[in-house]
């Protein structure tokens, strides 16, 4: 399954990232299938730049980007934002008893 994800470069306390695509069983800085942009987050404000038409190609062909890259694709027009999973009903029968439980005393 291809990935489009951050590999992390730069020095100690100086990261900067490459969005690329890559298996999802290759470690994280290892061996990627294609280079798509860059992601400084030390500029102000922080740099994502992005090759939008390859984005497009590899969503189009099955790649599925990460939590971090899926939000900045999003900011680019690309996808849809993202959209939490919905909860368990078990979670909301704990948070309902917590609060009935808080308006009990």
């Amino acid at each position: 399954m291809l990935k489009i994800r951050l590999a992390r470069h730069g020095r100690k306390g100086r990261p900067f990232y490459r969005v690329v695509v890559q298996d999802s069983r290759k470690p994280r800085d290892g061996r990627f299938v294609e280079s798509l942009g860059h992601y400084d987050p030390l500029t102000e404000p922080a740099t994502f730049e992005i090759d939008n038409e390859r984005a497009k190609h590899w969503l189009s062909h099955g790649a599925k980007p990460s939590e971090t890259v899926h939000h900045f694709l999003a900011k680019e027009g690309l996808i849809e934002p993202w959209k939490a999973k919905p909860r368990s009903k078990r979670a909301d029968a704990k948070k309902a008893a917590a609060a009935a439980a808080a308006a009990a005393e």
